[in-house]
């Protein structure tokens, strides 16, 4: 596939994300890892109306970016994110209507929508808090590099929710399974990062002070690699959850047929006939 045949048949929206300069969060790129940092330390990194909106509007804009291939999602000192801020969101919750509830958890809702929806791998680097709202972005991540020392809780019920927010009554199962899942959403206890490791919510442990560099060599690995491929592969992932097992197996017959038709895989099979790795161009 050419990159104007990919450009056509995206709507010809493919942008780069040299311009992005979010207000609520930090953003860079290195090489082609997109790096969002998560930067209010001072009160463990918890989000507000407008760091949700603005990062839902980052995974939409990801959807269609060339220059980025895989991201990673960290927190700043230490911790990863702490949920919504107490004061700036549960404070102005408790005395909205349900018009304007139904809003603000279809927006939350709608950045998980954004994350699965964009082709590039995410790597969540997690270290200390990861609390409600956060732990629902590790949940949401493709992949998660955490620490020992990490914890991980989904606090719903601790403040009188329930536990199924920005669906993690359907994703988390699938990652952690069924009665684990229940036992971490009925409780909202911590899930320290050993633990997190044996349930398989974790890919890897790292060293708190090599978390954010382990995930970005990981992200990095990955956006070497087939970002065709990998965008169909992310996207059979989560469009199979929904699929009989025969269906599945369609789907991924045409997935996999269209990309044997990418340069990429000729790239691939030349190299090995010459006995060289190959270099990927996403095309």
């Amino acid at each position: 596939m050419t990159r104007a045949m990919s450009s056509h048949l995206s709507g010809g929206n493919r942008r780069t994300t040299a311009d992005l300069k979010p207000a609520h969060f930090g953003w860079r790129v290195e090489g082609r890892v997109g790096v969002i940092t998560l930067n209010r330390p001072e009160r463990k990194n918890p989000l507000t109306f407008d760091s949700y909106a603005e990062l839902r509007d980052l995974f939409r804009t990801l959807a269609y970016a060339d220059d980025v291939r895989a991201v990673v999602v960290q927190g700043e000192g230490g911790n990863f994110c702490s949920g919504g801020d107490v004061h700036e969101i549960i404070g102005p919750l408790v005395a909205m209507p349900m018009p304007d509830l139904l809003a603000f958890t279809r927006m939350t809702g709608d950045l998980v929508k954004a994350m699965r929806a964009c082709g590039q791998p995410i790597v969540a680097a997690i270290d200390g808090v990861c609390a409600g709202a956060g732990a629902i972005v590790a949940m949401a991540s493709d992949l998660r590099v955490g620490t020992a020392r990490s914890k991980v809780a989904f606090l719903f019920t601790r403040v009188g929710l329930a536990g199924c927010d920005m669906g993690a009554c359907a994703m988390l199962p699938r990652i952690v399974g069924q009665g684990r899942a229940s036992e971490l959403l009925y409780t909202g206890r911590a899930l320290p990062g050993e633990e997190a490791l044996a349930w398989g919510f974790y890919n890897r442990l790292a060293e708190p002070e090599a978390v954010g560099a382990e995930a970005i060599a990981w992200a990095a690995e990955l956006a070497s690699g087939p970002s065709f491929g990998h965008a169909m592969t992310k996207r059979m992932l989560h469009q199979e959850w929904s699929m009989g097992v025969d269906e599945a197996i369609e789907s991924e017959a045409q997935a996999q047929a269209i990309c044997m038709m990418t340069q990429d895989f000729q790239r691939a099979y030349h190299a090995f006939v010459a006995k060289q790795k190959p270099v990927f161009e996403g095309d």
